[in-house]
């Protein structure tokens, strides 16, 4: 039995039964222990042991860590909540960017091996694993796998975020048809059964042989998780899972939410350095009131990590991210707000600037020609002259020089006659 808050310490003792804690005592008579309060859900009970049984001491552990009999304090503050790494990197952008993921309900944690999905002593795993990479080019969407624990009943159940459904009792034999009924061409299953996942999931890396930390603080976390939703009355709502690698060990504790927004569209939030103490506020400001926790977030299923670390200010988990096109419109709206209290077209939202920026050169050119001709002495006529396109001129100077040379003419013909 386990202590894994300071809340939910023994009434009557802090003794722990461990029969294999190096340090034991040996009780001579009957020892009975009561339990005055609730402990990780399970109800009220009266323990009692037997002549000669092992029975180990602990103390409960600080700020609502639990730490293992086995696990010594030093230990606890390298692998636990208190160890030196913890917030000394920054979390937001520490997500690959993906679209897709699916987790496939497989024994425990404690029987998961480090790399459980490639395990040969772990058949389904490795076989949904190598079909995902071998139809990696096929599938549009980029898809992650992760195992989870898997609870009475649910062994080989495969659940998929963001589309929300659940395929039940996957087998070996099923796989391929199903990575390419599902996965693939985005169908039904048509060899099993399908159904609808409803609520909110939270997955909590406790892969502990994987990486000691997640083994540590895991556990702790999906405890008091499981204990915020019990009072909060959320048991048929929110759902809590062990799972395995997510990667990023060193930010222990870590967790991915998965839950709706206001469009209803199932949105995977990753989080890191979360302790019991950040529990709370998971469920009442995350879940509760849709507002991200940028000091422990990650990043988020179905964007860049580029674009994870723009969004970690957004007020809302699910905030819709503004791309480059969008800041490029808004620049434009602005400028062409500035343009319409000094363009002709203006109220209509469009410019003629350019339109009207040719017409000063035009008249530049002509009032050169004007001030050219004047210098010549031409005067307004040339003035006028000057202000006529080329075409008119052109076209004045061979009426003007016809006209001359019929008056030449017809001098000509009345001084032969």
């Amino acid at each position: 039995m386990r202590v894994a808050h300071r809340n939910r310490s023994l009434v009557s003792s802090t003794l722990h039964f461990h029969s294999l804690s190096p340090c034991s005592l040996q009780f001579p008579r009957t020892l009975t222990l009561t339990v005055g309060r609730r402990t990780a859900g399970k109800d009220v009970r009266r323990l009692s042991m037997a002549d000669g049984e092992n029975v180990s001491t602990a103390a409960p552990a600080e700020n609502g860590s639990a730490m293992d009999p086995t696990i010594s304090t030093d230990e606890d503050e390298k692998f636990g909540f208190k160890r030196a790494e913890m917030y000394q990197s920054t979390l937001s952008g520490t997500v690959a960017p993906y679209d897709r993921h699916v987790f496939l309900c497989y024994k425990s944690p404690d029987a998961w091996l480090p790399r459980v999905e490639a395990s040969e002593d772990d058949p389904l795993p490795k076989l949904l694993d190598s079909a995902l990479k071998a139809r990696k080019g096929d599938i549009s969407n980029k898809t992650r796998l992760t195992i989870c624990e898997a609870c009475e009943g649910n062994e080989g159940d495969v659940l998929i975020f963001p589309e929300m459904i659940k395929c039940k009792s996957l087998k070996g034999s099923d796989v391929d048809g199903f990575v390419d009924d599902v996965l693939v061409n985005g169908n039904p299953w048509a060899s099993g059964v399908q159904e609808a996942l409803t609520g909110s999931y939270v997955f909590v890396c406790a892969h502990t042989s994987r990486d000691k930390r997640c083994g540590v603080c895991g556990p702790v976390l999906i405890d008091r998780l499981k204990e915020g939703i019990e009072s909060r009355g959320l048991k048929d709502q929110l759902f809590v899972k062990a799972c395995s690698h997510v990667g990023g060990h060193k930010y222990a504790g870590n967790l991915i939410i998965f839950s709706p927004d206001s469009l209803g569209k199932t949105v995977g939030h990753w989080y890191g350095y979360v302790t019991p103490d950040d529990v709370p506020e998971i469920l009442d400001q995350h879940i509760g009131e849709g507002k991200i926790i940028e000091r422990l977030w990650r990043g988020q299923m179905g964007v860049a990590a580029e674009e994870d670390k723009r969004t970690g200010e957004q007020p809302v988990p699910n905030a819709e991210i503004s791309s480059k096109s969008d800041k490029y419109e808004e620049r434009n709206t602005e400028v062409n707000k500035d343009n319409k209290g000094a363009c002709c077209q203006g109220v209509t939202g469009f410019s003629c600037c350019k339109d009207e920026s040719l017409e000063v050169r035009k008249e530049k050119k002509l009032n050169e020609k004007t001030e050219v001709c004047g210098k010549k002495g031409l005067g307004k006529l040339s003035s006028w002259i000057g202000s006529l396109e080329q075409g008119d001129v052109l076209a004045a100077c061979a009426v003007v020089g016809a006209v001359g040379t019929v008056a030449v003419a017809y001098s000509l013909y009345k001084r032969s006659g």
